[in-house]
């Protein structure tokens, strides 16, 4: 056991001796500001995860699962969760069956009130493939409610449908357009 100490010793010593060396070369040169550059980039509070899959549950019961390529959970007063790269959301059943499904390409949750803000090109689907376009929806964890005021879109099977402002259950099963501006009959 004493020769894989002294045979390790020395291998450990020698990058912390050539780093101690370098940090002291750099601090008698009398330029500081790489160091303080490097020291402001350090964020204790932001944490930052890449292709990330959340499950969410209530009870043991899965209620949705949430798939980003980028988040970042900034604490403090105001904690906030982003999704600068976009997000997908599938919402489940009780029985575990995928039912609506939300695409956007940025979003922002914040965590004291329990909303979250999708924007660019945000899609809704529903079990029954009814969809939604718009360009922003927010998302109320609390009330189990997605709403917008701005255009929206809705294909069904059978019509589309256009107008300003939308309220809706998560799901999408049951929905309104609050400022409906007309609709198409779709031919099959």
């Amino acid at each position: 056991m004493l020769l894989r100490r002294s045979f390790f010793f020395p291998q450990l010593l020698l990058p912390v001796l050539a780093a101690a060396g370098i940090l002291a070369a750099a601090s008698c040169a009398g330029n500081a500001e790489p160091v303080y550059e490097a020291l402001e980039q350090i964020q204790p509070s932001v944490e930052r995860g890449k292709e990330v899959t959340m499950v969410y549950s209530e009870d043991g019961v899965v209620q949705l699962q949430l798939e980003a390529p980028t988040v970042v959970r900034r604490a403090g007063e105001d904690p906030t969760t982003e999704f600068p790269d976009g997000l997908k959301v599938t919402f489940f059943d009780p029985g575990l069956n995928p039912g609506s499904t939300l695409v956007a390409d940025y979003a922002i949750r914040d965590d004291k009130s329990q909303t979250v803000t999708v924007r660019e090109h945000v899609v809704v689907v529903n079990r029954e493939g009814d969809q939604l376009d718009t360009e922003e929806l927010i998302w109320d964890a609390e009330t189990r409610k997605i709403r917008s005021d701005a255009f929206v879109k809705i294909r069904t099977a059978t019509e589309i449908l256009y107008g300003t402002g939308f309220e809706a259950d998560e799901t999408f099963e049951r929905y309104r357009i609050l400022n409906p501006e007309g609709s198409l009959q779709v031919e099959e």
